[in-house]
């Protein structure tokens, strides 16, 4: 158990060390999947279909998921209304670590894990935090790499323009 933490560490301050980036256009459709969220029942992706969804990959031990974290609440309280969700997909081994900080940085946004990382690596995720916009037809149109301060005003900018665009 000892060893896997000092992997997870290891392989997170590798994935720290990706540069950031500020969001690049995507196409294609979104890879459906299914995790459980913090009350243990199935959620997929398919389950929003003709909303605009925001998927974040996080984990408790990234700095900047910590800082991203209420941002990402903002937003999701202000465009919920609107036909936007946002799914949070913690990528540690256990729940226990995000429980605790959720207690602490409380969301109402859905919360899904991803212990086996099976959907980061089906998104491809290769920085923590990476942010992933679907527009409401299911097609990938952002990705963002890391976070830095000022991003949420770019999902900002990203998330209006899809409200906006009808199925």
């Amino acid at each position: 158990m000892l060893q896997q933490r000092w992997m997870l560490v290891a392989a997170g301050l590798w994935l720290l060390a990706a540069p950031a980036t500020a969001g690049e256009a995507l196409s294609g459709p979104a890879p459906d999947f299914t995790l459980r969220d913090r009350n243990g029942q199935p959620v997929s992706l398919s389950d929003f279909r003709g909303q605009v969804v925001l998927i974040n990959f996080w984990a408790t031990w990234c700095g900047p998921c910590r800082k991203e974290m209420p941002l990402l609440e903002q937003l999701y309280q202000r465009y919920q209304s609107l036909g936007f969700t946002l799914l949070g997909v913690n990528v540690e081994e256990g729940d226990v670590d995000a429980e605790a900080f959720l207690r602490e940085t409380p969301v109402s946004f859905p919360v899904l894990f991803d212990p086996e990382n099976r959907v980061s690596q089906l998104y491809d995720v290769s920085a923590m935090p990476s942010t992933v916009l679907v527009d409401r037809q299911g097609r990938l149109r952002f990705l963002h790499q890391g976070y830095q301060p000022g991003y949420e005003n770019t999902y900002q900018d990203q998330i209006r323009l899809l409200v906006r665009e009808r199925s």
